[in-house]
């Protein structure tokens, strides 16, 4: 297993739309131990394969819940979303000291492939929904800044410029 560098806002990989894992072979599997230590190493809670510069349909999420294990997720798919939504405070390893108020629905499905290649269907609610909802993003080259007003956006990215000086 390896740490590998977090792709930070500006990076192209991170505005692409990531490409289906036809297979999940060995080559994904160390994939997904390198992004579970490189999210570790950096303090997250979940990290998606863009971030760490490939266009790969590939996610790990821990929330360090007690009755959620660590796991990656291949081709992930939000399949239902509840309909109540709630707001919560959201960061990015990728836009690291920048944190807003997103709203997001409070519950979500989502199927795809566990680190074997079994179909895998996750009903989650609460940090583990936002959790999933913002590394699928992720995958579809959208970032939590553009889940935000206009307004909060543009005053984010201000702030990220200062804080890149």
């Amino acid at each position: 297993m390896a740490v590998r560098e977090i792709r930070l806002l500006g990076d192209p990989v991170l505005r692409q739309k990531a490409e289906p894992v036809e297979e999940v072979d060995d080559e994904i599997r160390e994939l997904i131990d390198d992004m579970l230590e490189t999210m570790y190493d950096a303090d997250g809670v979940g990290l998606a394969a863009p971030q760490v510069g490939l266009s790969r349909r590939v996610i790990v999420v821990d929330t360090r819940e007690d009755d959620v294990a660590p796991f990656g997720l291949v081709n992930p798919a939000i399949v239902e979303t509840g309909e109540e939504r709630e707001r919560g405070e959201e960061g990015c390893l990728s836009i690291p000291g920048l944190k807003e108020i997103v709203e997001r629905p409070s519950r979500v499905v989502v199927e795809g492939l566990d680190r074997d290649g079994n179909p895998v269907r996750i009903e989650a609610e609460g940090l583990l929904a936002r959790v999933l909802q913002h590394e699928v993003d992720h995958l579809d080259g959208v970032l939590f800044l553009d889940r935000v007003s206009a307004l909060k956006r543009n005053m984010l990215l201000k702030r990220w410029k200062k804080l890149r000086k």
